[in-house]
């Protein structure tokens, strides 16, 4: 009996999703809830798993193809067993050394037999790529194309041809200006669904928001010092490690409550005021940022904060993000201290109407108290909405967090 394959049911603010990697050819056995294609859309990669045991009759989508929600992209033929290989043919004579070097060159040229997804193999063949040389992340070790992409970014490339006759070296009189040798290379690649995703929502906010960013500096010393005196209790009571970001969600967390106007959004002519704060946290992954959400972050301990941003750094690394974990959010927070980032100016994701901004904590030196001492200090930044949110609210906001990262007590007394 032939069963139809399609595409999962998109949300609303999913349009469609692209054909990214068909794990399985026509006449292939499959096996239920095995994964058939993984779809590209702008948030997250959808799998979409065999419903039935089989073998794969017909991909009426081909890698590439832009689908909808619904949409008919296979048939499996249910309880049909896959045709067994045509026995290998003999072995042809050994080819001379020269003969044998042009066949394995070629063969390295056009991919060979390396582990590539059929859309890794079309990169590699019109780069004139070495799968060979490129660590897979797929499955078993599969090439993909964004591990050839990524591939070409950071620099590697074809073989370059031979170099040409350098041209005779002009007189010790003669002044030169150095020329390059060789051929400089470029590539040129389409952006993925997920980076055209962030270039539009990017734009969005610079063409749609009254965007300002106002700055302040938090002694990050007495957060350091308990992390230091309860990070191994608190380790060991809660299986995972004691973060700053967990400090830096309450305080927000907190903080809202009192500054509603910074956890509200605009809708048209309204202003909608949300009664819980959904923090957004950015993560950052080979493909792009993602933000998953701590739903409730109010009502979250320090260890639920610490256990959820766990589960969604791994989920985000080995793609496993759900667009249920990416949806809504009422405020973001990110950290490009990570990075070592010193100071800058987030941007603010639409509909929200802010983002605070952590960045490199670094030693330096400070006046407390009549005295020069060094400290742990961040520079930290809150962008925002400046249509509904006035510059006074925003520094009051900062100024709320930096209180109680610097006397934490205060958050855990709901001060």
């Amino acid at each position: 009996m032939s069963i139809e394959v399609k595409v999962p049911v998109l949300p609303e603010s999913v349009a469609d999703a692209i054909i990214a990697t068909w794990h399985k050819q026509p006449g292939d056995s499959v096996h239920r809830d095995e994964n058939l294609v993984d779809l590209e859309t702008d948030k997250v990669v959808l799998e979409v798993p065999a419903p039935v045991d089989g073998v794969l009759k017909s991909i009426l989508k081909a890698t590439g193809a832009t689908v909808g929600s619904q949409e008919l992209i296979a048939i499996i033929e249910a309880g049909a067993v896959a045709a067994a290989p045509a026995a290998a043919p003999a072995a042809p004579p050994a080819a001379p050394p020269a003969a044998a070097a042009a066949t394995t060159t070629a063969a390295a040229s056009s991919g060979g037999g390396a582990n590539l997804s059929p859309a890794g193999r079309r990169v590699a063949e019109e780069n004139k790529l070495d799968p060979a040389a490129v660590a897979g992340t797929g499955r078993a070790g599969q090439v993909t194309k964004e591990d050839l992409v990524n591939f070409m970014r950071s620099g590697g490339s074809a073989a370059a041809p031979a170099a040409p006759v350098a041209a005779a070296s002009p007189s010790p009189s003669t002044p030169s200006i150095p020329v390059p040798s060789g051929p400089r290379s470029e590539q040129r690649v389409p952006m993925t669904r997920m980076r055209g995703r962030i270039a539009e929502r990017m734009m969005q906010a610079k063409n749609s928001i009254a965007m300002l960013t106002s700055f302040n500096e938090i002694n990050l010393r007495t957060v350091g010092e308990m992390r230091k005196t309860h990070g191994e209790a608190f380790e060991k009571t809660h299986g995972v490690k004691l973060g700053f970001m967990s400090f830096f969600v309450r305080a927000a967390a907190e903080a809202l409550k009192r500054h509603p106007i910074v956890n509200a959004s605009v809708d048209g002519n309204d202003v909608i005021y949300h009664g819980y704060s959904d923090i957004s946290i950015a993560v950052a992954t080979d493909r792009g940022l993602v933000t998953p959400v701590l739903r409730d972050a109010e009502t979250m301990s320090f260890a639920d904060i610490e256990k959820a941003i766990g589960v969604f750094a791994k989920k985000a690394r080995e793609g496993g993000l759900a667009l249920e974990d990416l949806q809504g959010g009422t405020f973001t927070i990110t950290n490009g201290g990570t990075f070592g980032s010193l100071f800058s100016t987030p941007i603010v994701n639409p509909p929200q109407s802010a983002i605070l901004g952590m960045h490199a904590i670094k030693e330096r030196a400070i006046v407390d108290n009549g005295s020069v001492i060094a400290a742990p200090m961040m520079y930290v930044a809150i962008s925002y909405d400046h249509r509904i949110i006035d510059g006074k609210d925003a520094v009051l906001f900062l100024v709320d967090i930096k209180n109680q990262l610097e006397n934490p007590q205060r958050m855990l007394l709901g001060l």
